[in-house]
């Protein structure tokens, strides 16, 4: 899947609003609220970190798939999760803040873990290694002009405009569903055509994966007895990779466009499958929020 306006334009244009929107729904103290429950932090770090790709091995000793495409999972597996868990969990009403904070520091440790375990994938199937150099710059760049910018400026607009950050709340969560459809719906357009063969190379494994995760992230959260809003955080971080980031390394670095072909599929697949977390998110706070008002 190779960069077009879809991907380099109009997907982070519009996760940039809809940062700006997240922005307008957090005040300082939500991520005050999260250093005072580090156990959420360290719940989301270790399911990102060490469950998602003991997943994956899972998946790629049981689901028969071609070398290539067994690495490409892996390093899909080892990826953290991008703007696009921010964007689900604001839509699912899960915690916001701790979403972001998550984001931050596994893209940030990613840096150091992708390039070795990637190491180590390649030598387990391939029976050979790499050396791998992530562009540290530019990923951090990425992170802090779609994500962390946007909603710093949404958090000064509530600061200074409180009346009316309140009234754009509503507007701007409609605003980004409404953009979220229309990725969808391009990028489907765009590589649609492509979608059956992924499918069949490797579509068992990318779900599995997709699916596994997010059921382990909300498992380990219910474990660890994790408010409901943090719990759907979890599920989300841990379940929604950064499939463009998973390209640039297999195609990019790796120079095997056979290896992308995971990611390529992931990335159309994890908006519908995260859709589902949305709905079961919305539902689960409203039915908390009824449970609550009656006690």
């Amino acid at each position: 899947m190779q960069s077009t306006i879809v991907t380099a334009v109009l997907l982070p244009l519009a996760l940039a609003v809809v940062m700006l929107g997240m922005g307008l729904s957090l005040v300082p103290a939500d991520f005050r609220r999260v250093r005072r429950y580090p156990r959420a932090v360290a719940v989301g770090l270790v399911g990102q970190m060490l469950l998602l790709p003991l997943i994956g091995l899972l998946i790629v000793r049981v689901v028969p798939l071609q070398p290539d495409l067994a690495v490409g999972l892996m390093v899909l597996a080892l990826c953290p999760g991008g703007p696009s868990s921010n964007v689900l969990t604001y839509l699912a009403r899960g915690d916001v803040a701790l979403s972001v904070t998550l984001t931050a520091i596994n893209s940030v440790l990613s840096v150091l873990t992708i390039p070795f375990l990637t190491n180590l994938v390649l030598q387990m199937i391939l029976g050979r290694s790499t050396t791998i150099v992530l562009p540290i710059g530019s990923s951090l760049l990425q992170i802090l002009l779609i994500t962390l910018l946007p909603i710093a400026l949404g958090m000064v607009l509530r600061q200074r405009f409180p009346r009316g950050a309140s009234r754009l709340e509503k507007p701007m969560s409609r605003l980004a569903v409404g953009l979220l459809a229309l990725i969808i719906g391009l990028l489907l357009l765009r590589e649609g055509s492509k979608l059956p063969g992924f499918v069949v190379q490797v579509g068992s494994g990318v779900l599995l994966l997709n699916l596994l995760a997010m059921a382990a992230g909300l498992a380990t959260g219910r474990l660890f007895k994790l408010p409901l809003a943090q719990q759907i955080c979890v599920a989300i971080e841990v379940g929604l990779q950064n499939g463009t980031l998973a390209i640039a390394i297999t195609a990019g670095l790796l120079n095997n466009a056979e290896m992308a072909i995971p990611a390529a599929l992931y990335s159309l697949l994890m908006y519908g499958t995260g859709f589902a977390v949305v709905l079961y998110g919305r539902r689960a706070t409203r039915a908390a929020t009824l449970r609550t008002g009656s006690a």
